[in-house]
């Protein structure tokens, strides 16, 4: 061409992503979303750099994979009557009193696979186990730790006490609904759940009491690591998927001798940075997301024409300052490398788009949290978030200070606080 000449010397570049695991997470299991809104959700994925398709499968409200094997899944758990519109603390209950349901066919499922997987993007696909069964249970109900499971899926939104069986019909059942889904979607990673279980229906069960014993197991909480370590044994062993657990199910059995889960198993801590150093100190894989700031079923602003909501607000002044490698900073070197930050876990609650985060908000973040919910609702409002946050101490995802003293603090001096957080994020 034409004009003065250009001179560029060789280089190598050595280049790769911070964060191995960048992630966004769909919920269609509480709603059901058409197969085109999740190719459409692949390349939002793509177009941001992120890597992994966390696809939540099924849950209380609903199952949405086809079964060959056991059609009364997608025939009987893929629908509700209705949904519930509102809290579930709200009193009275309303609900829209339309029919919801829907469910992807095996073949669905491979073709969403290959086109993620012609974007660099993996599926990651979720069947909730053993709890969050309400669908399951509903279609299958002999799988249950008690007699009969209801007729449908809930319209409901909360924990509810339904759980899988533990006992060896179950693993079987389990093994060959990962054997269908899984030759559908080629999946390296395959989540399990294991969170907000309601373990009565197995300490009440005289036959899984039983089974618990014959094991050499003390406690149902040991019974429920075993029982997720033994369907992670089944994806490794048959499938060669490692399994992904939400962090209770490496808190049920952690530090005893029969609890723990097997050691490829990746932990998914929402619960705060104490649960996250817990699972890497013990030598798993954890990814973190914790549930503040990156829950996007939190209103993003104090005004009247966000939707419904769970708390907040959460801005995008907090999310914008999330520091992944400021998680691990304090911890042991063997264990800050088991750190597997997901950036961006982006999904569904109750219709909200919620996304999930990478690294630890720690104490400054929940300071700004709480002291926005003060201003916006009074102590009224904030009574429900400190009951919430000594729940959470008490099952330990966070340091006392971090759910307790810290927020009662917050509320006294919150413009303070708001001034405090901006010298730490650099405004």
């Amino acid at each position: 061409m034409p004009g003065p000449s250009w001179d560029l010397p060789c280089a190598e570049i050595d280049d790769a992503p911070a964060l191995a695991w960048r992630g966004g997470h769909l919920d269609v299991a509480r709603h059901f979303f058409p197969k085109s809104v999740l190719l459409r959700f692949i390349d939002l994925l793509a177009a941001h750099k992120l890597n992994r398709f966390h696809l939540h499968l099924t849950d209380d409200q609903g199952w949405r994979i086809e079964s060959l094997r056991y059609p009364a899944l997608q025939e009987v758990g893929s629908h509700r009557p209705r949904t519930r519109t509102g809290h579930s603390s709200d009193r009275p209950a309303v609900y829209d009193e339309t029919p919801h349901g829907g469910y992807y066919t095996l073949a669905d499922l491979t073709e969403i696979s290959a086109y993620a997987a012609a974007r660099m993007v993996t599926v990651v696909p979720e069947i909730e186990i053993p709890g969050h069964a309400s669908a399951l249970l509903a279609a299958l109900p002999q799988f249950g730790s008690r007699p009969g499971g209801g007729d449908r899926a809930t319209a409901d939104w909360g924990i509810f006490p339904q759980i899988m069986s533990p006992l060896p019909d179950t693993a079987s059942f389990l093994g060959d609904i990962f054997g269908e889904l899984l030759g559908a979607v080629s999946a390296p990673f395959v989540h399990i759940g294991g969170d907000e279980c309601v373990l009565d229906a197995w300490r009440e069960n005289p036959v899984i009491e039983e089974y618990r014993r014959s094991l050499g197991l003390a406690s149902a909480g040991e019974l429920h690591a075993w029982f997720l370590r033994r369907v992670a044994d089944t994806l490794a062993g048959r499938f060669g998927a490692r399994a992904v657990v939400w962090d209770e199910g490496f808190a049920s059995g952690a530090g005893t001798p029969g609890g723990a889960l097997r050691p490829d198993t990746i932990v998914m801590a929402w619960r705060g940075a104490g649960i996250a150093r817990r699972a890497a100190e013990a030598g798993h894989d954890v990814i973190a997301v914790p549930v503040v700031p990156t829950y996007f079923d939190y209103s993003q602003a104090d005004d009247g024409r966000e939707p419904l909501a769970i708390g907040g607000p959460v801005t995008l002044r907090d999310v914008a300052a999330f520091a992944p490698a400021a998680l691990a900073a304090s911890w042991p070197e063997h264990a800050a490398r088991r750190l597997l930050p997901g950036p961006h876990e982006l999904r569904t609650v109750a219709g909200s788009v919620v996304q999930r985060g990478s690294g630890g908000f720690g104490l400054l973040g929940m300071a700004g949290i709480y002291a926005r919910q003060a201003e916006k609702s009074g102590w009224l409002g904030l009574a429900g978030y400190l009951l919430l946050s000594l729940f959470y101490a008490l099952t330990a995802p966070y340091t006392f200070a971090e759910a307790v003293i810290l927020p009662l603090w917050a509320t006294t001096a919150p413009t303070f606080v708001e001034g405090f957080l901006g010298l730490f994020n650099g405004r």
